[in-house]
């Protein structure tokens, strides 16, 4: 549903503009979100479990309708989709064994305590309980796992919050193909009406996250975008969490042990890594640190030579594309290794194939500001590193926020084996400080659906570097803790109740125990 605002007024005695009034439809949107909001919360983790459930079944149901749509728009390839709408269905499976196993709600029971330590207590209990209505900005490079159910959405419905999604331009149809599955599986599991709705449009989307009944917005895009959506945000006369996944250029550091003992697979791995999906993933490796004499080209040259043209998703990025390539190649010192290049057809659609380039960390340091900047598309830079640098200082150097770093190193340096040992202890540090996911061989560009999965990072990967858009923790974002003092039985949430009739986990503090602690 195609819906537009009104221009922001000012209200009364105020010099601060007013929210952009809602048309209609998005009226009747917001409004539905916001009164299903209670009810929804109140629903039993196990019924919203086999509603996540439900729709996972669907949206695999619907594979043959879904990814032909996908593939016309995106241009991503027919494996690629099959493999992600199967990961999005595996992201809402794992959140309803996540509300099945409840130890999200973080219940914890501290019972009225007369012999407490500092006097006595009161009887507290402190659960999570949904943040209440949230607008979810779908991504363009993954239109299933990080569009309308994906997993911001499948987190957001998991934590009982309605939902309000709005799509991304680059796959209208396919959103609304998609919405249309999710609501029907929805409210055939018994959800109550206005949990699930999809917009369109970028005034619809600002005006929605403007609104005061909206709790929570996520995001995952550029940092252009995602900046100017955490600003509206954080001004709004109540401020709202936003979550939101932004810019990434993903280290790696490669030891001269590891190449001497896996050159080849290096070289393969990195140009894979680099090339798929036109590398428009958030976890491309947009530069590799290897010692100068790596010995890395021809192996390069020869894989990136193997990669056939992949469509890029759109016409914009294409162009943008085209502007980040021409100004890395144009840069003092850069030495070609694969040139790829980057066909526009007569649609103005944009067909790549992978560039790989290499210069010293002198060219590097003299022109970072033309190359730091991510490259959306399939291009990556090889700093070539002298013996006796410490990678560990070049990290806070040339780096902020990732959300991956890579460490590739010998069997002997993994096993701690070596003299290095130290050195290479300082580069994880190092790392571990500027990144939310640290890999020890691999490539980034592989996100394990799993719950311990951290996919975020500081500024700019992430607008909040202490949450994740993937593994079970993602729920988090949208739920806020509340505490309950001395609260009658009756008025207690079921998760606090000493019956537990949910069956959840609850951290029980037992009355006379804070005579022991410590």
């Amino acid at each position: 549903m195609t819906t537009d605002t009104t221009t922001a007024t000012s209200a009364p005695g105020s010099s601060r503009p007013t929210a952009s009034a809602l048309s209609p439809d998005l009226e009747r949107i917001v409004a539905a979100a916001a009164a299903a909001a209670p009810a929804f919360a109140a629903t039993a983790p196990a019924d919203r479990a086999d509603a996540l459930t439900a729709v996972a079944d669907a949206l695999e149901a619907a594979r043959d309708t879904l990814v032909p749509i996908a593939m016309r728009e995106t241009g991503l390839s027919e494996a690629r989709l099959t493999g992600e709408l199967t990961r999005t269905a595996v992201q809402l499976r794992m959140f309803a064994a996540t509300l099945r196993e409840g130890a999200y709600v973080d219940a914890r029971i501290d019972p009225a305590d007369d012999a407490f330590a500092l006097g006595a207590r009161p009887d507290v209990r402190r659960v999570h309980v949904p943040v209440g209505p949230v607008l979810n900005f779908a991504a363009s490079n993954f239109p299933f796992a990080f569009s309308v159910a994906g997993g911001d959405s499948a987190a957001a419905l998991a934590a009982g919050c309605p939902l309000i999604v709005k799509a991304h331009s680059g796959h209208p149809e396919l959103s609304d193909a998609t919405a249309a599955v999710v609501d029907g599986a929805l409210t055939a599991a018994g959800m109550p009406a206005g949990v699930f709705a999809l917009i369109h449009g970028q005034e619809a989307g600002t005006a929605v996250l403007e609104d005061e009944r909206i709790k929570a917005g996520s995001f995952t895009g550029s940092i252009r975008a995602g900046r100017l959506l955490a600003d509206i945000a954080a001004a709004r006369p109540t401020p709202i969490p936003f979550f939101g996944e932004l810019g990434s250029v993903n280290p790696v550091f490669v030891t001269e042990a590891a190449l001497t003992e896996a050159g080849p697979d290096i070289a393969a791995g990195y140009v894979t890594s680099v090339s798929g999906s036109a590398g428009q993933l958030c976890t491309k490796p947009g530069f590799l640190f290897a010692p100068p004499d790596h010995g890395l080209d021809e192996d390069i040259a020869t894989a990136a030579g193997a990669v056939e043209e992949h469509r890029l998703l759109n016409p914009g990025i294409a162009r943008g594309f085209a502007e980040r390539r021409d100004a890395i190649l144009a840069v003092p010192g850069v030495r070609v290794i694969a040139e790829g290049g980057l066909r526009i057809d007569d649609d103005g659609q944009g067909w790549a194939r992978p560039t790989l380039v290499a210069l010293s960390l002198e060219d590097f340091r003299a022109h970072r500001e033309a190359l730091l900047d991510e490259a959306f598309g399939p291009l990556s830079i090889i700093v070539e590193v002298p013996a006796g640098t410490s990678y560990a200082e070049l990290v806070p150097e040339f780096f902020a926020g990732n959300l991956t770093a890579t460490l590739h190193l010998s069997t002997a340096e993994t096993a701690g084996e070596t003299e290095d040992q130290g050195r290479l202890g300082e580069l994880v540090d190092a790392v571990s400080r500027q990144v939310g996911r640290v890999l020890f061989g691999g490539w980034p560009t592989g996100v394990a659906v799993t719950p311990a999965m951290q996919h975020g990072g500081p500024w700019p990967a992430t607008t909040n570097d202490a949450s994740t858009s993937v593994g079970s923790a993602a729920i988090q974002r949208f739920l806020r803790p509340v505490a309950f003092q001395n609260a009658p039985a009756a008025f207690l949430p079921a998760a606090l109740q000493d019956a537990n009739p949910l069956g959840l986990p609850q951290a029980v503090s037992p009355a006379g125990a804070s005579t022991t602690w410590g």
